[in-house]
């Protein structure tokens, strides 16, 4: 094992490396401490001192003594955690000396980076935006419930942020912006019941303090569910204190959660006063650019007490959804119950127990929480629901209940990656944060879906978009019947979307781009400038292409689950009430004879209309028109398929003619595209006539210039003028389909693309596009994966997949996570690295393993049976749980139920 150990002194740290189990002989560096550069750039110089050096692992030779980590480092009067610097850094494990004494070498680093790739960890009191994306980050729940990853001691403030989601719970309010009234409905920020904090000898109780904190650490525990901060806090009168906080929502009863609350007073006796509230007066203040609109949602209407439980029952103001939360506070130890009081004010109901304490002894208390709104509860009034499990429920059968289910879930969907630390830890927070999102819809009970920011803070306020398209897929594949309740969330609202066509002069289904609760468009007309502070016209709502999403995740679903039932039933209605749609927004022209679609936007949102247009919206965006054309097919090629009765009963409820479908075939073969003589394809028709940009200018001038369309507006200017894209957008086609089949339908339209017409497209719209949002690396890792650009795929997967561990865009974590992204990088694993693809009749199977990798391991329910895959850099293991065939590099390979087959590829 090729290790290097460190030694932190107060200016410097000294590196032994050692080739073998870091025994001699050493080759020594010594890295000096800038205290005019920060922590980052200081250890920045580790990197540069040891590059082209192989290092399996780092020992830390003179660690501070701390419960939570054994890597804490003094230097220069700060404290660190250099365990997790170097290991994001390096990709290796750091152990302690005091480990490897007691456990040896190699026993101590595969226990920590087993730890390392199952624990989402941060030490230290940071601020602002900063803190406000870790809280986001550490967010537990249940996908009924999301709960902010926040000290339970704070409050709402520009550092702290304790948010608290339910899915579907959405309200409008009203508010009058520069003489214009602007309406905006929003996920709600339900009453704060997770607060808890302490007191002193009867003195005030406790608030975040950094001059009272000496120290801090979140650790949240991917495997089993839990988030664990330990705080420690020296107060001004003196007293020492350490205090231990662990919550855990419950994946079973998924109404609840329960909280912890350890104190150990370390340097005093006396008395110690724990607080617990039910906060009513919270307001939606996550994203600072909503602060002009009223965020009040919230009337409370009753609170009440009795023994060791408190309630709060309450409605949303407009859209009237009633809830109730309940919860109780007792001590750990039953044989030690103190007297409890209760008392409210202004809308906080609070609990209050006093003990005596010893020092050096550790006081436990637990708080149980329970939530229960109308939407979900029909069959009882809501405070008896809630009553009936706020005195059933305990921590340790919240815990108990919870470490089952997520014992199952990653014997489910865990995808194991070997060489790889970092993304082996960051895959799996990515799968912790889709079940967060989303489980609990499963159970078919909530009429809900997955919002963009999953159930983890309030930017885009909390709505449906076409990112169910990024993570649908995954469900798909693992829960089938979570997928299959996300999709009737939107056939509940396909009246909404006949109404919203009918609205905007069309005919059949048009999805909203932005849906919450009744499925109307939530689309703004105007949009803030952050930087201009100023209102700007916004057209998104013209991303008609959400629609073509939600009829790929119709399809998708069916062909993975063989649920022919869910199609007959919903899904056919769906789709035929989308394309007559479509087939409503083209017009034909007799010179061309081409159909042409206007009017829209593609997912480039920097591009909403031509200049100096009088209407808005674009003409024959390549990928809206493509997904057309490959919607029209899959319904022509199904229709002799489904039972001629299914289909009709379909077709009467989308109120379709036969003659429709001749339409759509003569649309299929005639939708115009704009295609240069290069085989270059143009965004939308006139794209070609636009000037470019040069990056490189603005990058020097602004630094960071992914938004770049609102430097331009600052500057007088308009995205609209200039060949510059927010994301993917043209080739958008080949991330959801595959090349086959994009290449089908163009040489369908009549188009012959000339030889590496593909990577000349690639690269000509990268030259173009600022990346303005995450999921734009996403498309274009898989686009030059497909291209076998490795090392460029690579590169952007990998950005992708830090996105919101690191906020690579400067405080968007801060108003929730990025679910789309969360969602697609775990397809690019397994489907475009992994490569098996489960679209199709047959499974195919080709494998393109970054070269970091050794193994990939996965498994996927695909048409009703498990696969187990294992995937290293030259063989494919492969399982299944019934007789049946794959491919393998185009091969068929026929496998036998339970018994595994390897082929070498």
């Amino acid at each position: 094992m090729r290790t290097i150990a460190l030694r932190v002194m107060q200016d410097s740290i000294e590196i032994a490396y050692s080739a073998q189990d870091n025994q001699p002989p050493y080759r020594r560096f010594i890295i000096t401490y800038n205290p005019d550069q920060s922590i980052g750039d200081n250890l920045e110089k580790i990197k540069v001192a040891l590059a082209g050096l192989s290092i399996n692992a780092a020992i830390l030779l003179n660690s501070l003594e701390y419960e939570f980590s054994d890597t804490i480092i003094g230097i220069n009067h700060n404290r660190i955690d250099i365990g997790l610097a170097l290991t994001n850094m390096l990709n290796i494990p750091v152990v302690s000396q005091q480990d490897v004494d007691e456990n040896g070498l190699e026993k101590a680093v595969r226990r920590k980076q087993s730890y390392n790739e199952w624990h989402l960890d941060y030490f230290g009191e940071y601020e602002k935006k900063r803190n406000y994306g870790q809280e986001a980050m550490l967010t537990i729940g249940n996908g009924f419930f999301g709960l902010r990853g926040a000290y339970v001691e704070s409050r709402a403030d520009e550092d702290n942020y304790p948010g608290t989601y339910v899915a579907g719970v959405y309200n409008q309010l009203t508010t009058k912006i520069e003489g214009h009234d602007v309406t905006n409905e929003d996920l709600v920020n339900m009453p704060n019941a997770q607060y808890m904090t302490f007191g002193v000898d009867n003195q005030a109780p406790f608030k975040i303090n950094s001059n009272d904190i000496q120290d801090i650490y979140r650790s949240l525990d991917l495997k089993h569910g839990t988030l664990k901060t330990t705080m420690h806090v020296q107060l001004s009168t003196g007293h020492s204190l350490s205090i231990v906080t662990t919550k855990i929502a419950n994946m079973h009863d998924w109404h609840d959660y329960a909280i912890r609350y350890a104190v150990t007073p370390m340097n005093f006796s006396g008395t110690l006063q724990i607080y617990s509230e039910i906060d009513g007066t919270v307001i939606n203040g996550n994203v600072e650019r909503y602060q002009d609109f009223d965020q009040h949602h919230l009337q409370i209407t009753g609170m009440s007490s009795r023994e060791n439980e408190i309630y709060m029952t309450g409605e949303t103001k407009t859209s009237h959804i009633e809830f109730a939360i309940g919860s109780n506070l007792r001590a750990v130890d039953k044989k030690k119950q103190p007297q409890i009081t209760s008392h409210n004010d202004d809308n906080r109901l609070q609990q209050m127990l006093s003990i005596d304490v010893n020092a050096g002894q550790t006081y436990a208390f637990e708080k149980n929480v329970s939530i229960y709104t109308a939407r979900e509860t029909h069959d009882e009034p809501l405070i008896e629901a809630a009553t009936k499990d706020v005195e059933a429920a305990s921590f340790d059968q919240t815990a108990k209940q919870s470490a089952a289910y997520w014992k199952d879930a990653w014997n489910n969907f865990d995808i194991r990656i070997t060489s790889d630390i970092t993304s082996q830890k960051l895959t799996r927070v990515n799968l912790f944060h889709t079940m967060v999102s989303a489980a609990a819809i499963g159970s078919g009970q909530l009429d809900a879906s997955i919002g963009a920011r999953g159930l983890h803070g309030e930017a885009y306020r909390g709505h449906v978009f076409w990112d169910e398209m990024f993570v649908l897929p995954f469900y798909t594949l693992h829960y089938p019947e979570l997928a299959k309740n996300l999709l009737m969330y939107r056939f509940r609202r396909l009246d909404a979307a006949r109404a919203y066509a009918k609205q905007e002069n069309y005919d059949g289904a048009m999805y909203p781009w932005q849906s919450g609760q009744t499925g109307d468009e939530q689309s703004q007309f105007l949009h803030l400038n952050p930087i201009t502070h100023t209102w700007d016209p916004d057209n998104s709502r013209l991303q008609r292409h959400v629609s073509l999403a939600i009829a790929f995740n119709v399809i998708n679903y069916t062909q993975v689950t063989n649920d022919h039932k869910f199609m007959d039933n919903y899904g056919l209605e769906m789709l035929l009430s989308i394309a007559k749609f479509w087939v409503s927004a083209t017009t034909y022209d007799e010179n061309e004879k081409r159909y042409s679609i206007s009017h829209v936007m593609g997912p480039d949102e920097f591009h909403e209309n031509y200049p100096n247009a009088d209407q808005p919206g674009l003409t024959n965006n390549t990928y809206t028109n493509i997904m057309v054309a490959w919607l029209f097919n899959y319904l022509l090629d199904i229709r002799p398929e489904v039972p001629k009765d299914v289909f009709k009963a379909a077709q009467e409820k989308s109120v379709l003619d036969d003659s429709l479908f001749e339409k759509m075939r003569d649309i299929a073969h005639k939708l115009k595209l704009d295609i240069n003589k290069n085989g270059i394809m143009a965004q939308f028709e006139g794209y070609f006539n636009l000037p470019t940009l040069n990056f490189d200018t603005y990058r020097r001038k602004y630094g960071d210039i992914s938004r770049m369309d609102r430097i331009l507006k600052a500057e007088g200017k308009t995205p609209d003028a200039y060949q510059v894209a927010k994301q993917a957008d043209t080739l958008m086609a080949y991330y959801v389909l595959n090349i086959g089949e994009v290449e089908h339908i163009l040489s369908q339209l009549g188009y012959k693309m000339p030889k590496e017409y593909l990577t000349k497209n690639i690269q000509y719209y990268l030259n173009r596009t600022t990346h303005g949002s995450t999921l734009s690396r996403i498309v274009y890792s898989v686009l030059t994966e497909m291209d076998d650009n490795m090392d460029q795929s690579w590169s952007l997967f990998s950005q992708a997949l830090f996105s919101d561990y690191y906020d690579i865009q400067g405080g968007t974590t801060a108003e929730g996570i990025h679910l789309g992204v969360m969602g697609a990088t775990l397809m690019i694993e397994t489907r475009n690295y992994g490569g098996v693809d489960s679209l199709g009749r047959d499974i195919r199977i080709h494998p393109n393993l970054p070269a970091k990798w050794t193994s990939i391991a996965f498994k996927q329910l695909i048409r009703g049976h498990w696969y187990d895959f294992e995937i290293t850099q030259s063989q494919v293991h492969v399982t299944a749980d019934a007789d049946t065939t794959v491919q393998v590099e185009g091969q068929p390979v026929e496998l036998k139920a339970n018994q595994e087959k390897v082929v070498d590829y």
